[in-house]
This record gives C-alpha cells, structure tokens and sequence, in this order.
C-alpha cells in the first residue's frame, strides 16, 4: 500500500520574506521567455547534436552535415533557427561558412545538462521507468 502524498500544503502559510526575496531576483518576463525559447530549441536532438559538434571545432555546413547524416539543406534550417537565438554565429572564410558557438556560456550549459543526463540518476525517461 502507498503512502498518499498531498497535492498540496496541508497548511496555508506563505513566508513574505522568502516570496519578495524571491520576486526580486526574479528576471523580468522577456528574459525569461528568451530563455524558454532556447530550452524550446534544445528540446530538439538534431540541434543539440550540432550544438555539441559546434563545442569540439568550427565546422562548415558540409561537415554537420557528415556528422548528422543529413542533407547540407537539413542543416540550413536548423543553423538558421540556431542564428537568430544567437546560439551560433557565421563567419565567412572564403567560399565557405564556418559556425561556432556564440560563447562559452552555451558551451557550458550543454556540457553540464549533458553531465546531468550520464550521471546514474533515477529520473532517467524512458530508459529504466520503462524496464
């Protein structure tokens, strides 16, 4: 037999000084809907695979598309969606164009969600709550 866990306090008592710390910290309504849509962008394998190639070398748009194993237009779409987050940035050498991150703040943001996900954590989804 389970334990029945509240949805909710049993309780209503809000602590004021927690909540304005809080409030006040809090980043204003844009930022954090900018940063949604970079969460929204990563929710997508493909991009997060570019991303992380992206971390290890500049490449141009023939070598993701390599790597990926898609088509070079494949890519192009997704470059373009990573460009106008300011995730990655085009430099022309040449006849070629050649992507990197942006900075180092994405770089670390990839590297430690992917930390995250090889640590041995049981909130792994799909992979053990399934077995």
């Amino acid at each position: 037999m389970r334990l029945h866990e509240p949805e909710s306090c049993e309780v209503r008592y809000i602590d004021k000084d927690a909540v304005e710390s809080v409030l006040c910290g809090l980043a204003d309504k844009a930022a954090l809907g900018d940063t949604a849509n970079i969460f929204r962008v990563l929710s997508d394998p493909t991009r997060v695979t570019i991303l992380h190639a992206l971390s290890m070398a500049s490449l141009c748009n023939c070598d993701l598309a390599a790597i990926l194993g898609v088509s070079e237009s494949a890519v192009s779409h997704q470059m373009r969606e990573l460009r106008l987050l300011g995730l990655v940035t085009a430099e022309r050498r040449g006849r070629m164009v050649y992507y990197q991150l942006t900075d180092d703040h994405i770089r670390h943001v990839l590297q430690d969600t992917l930390r995250h996900v090889q640590e041995d954590t049981p909130l792994r989804i799909g992979n053990e709550a399934s077995a």
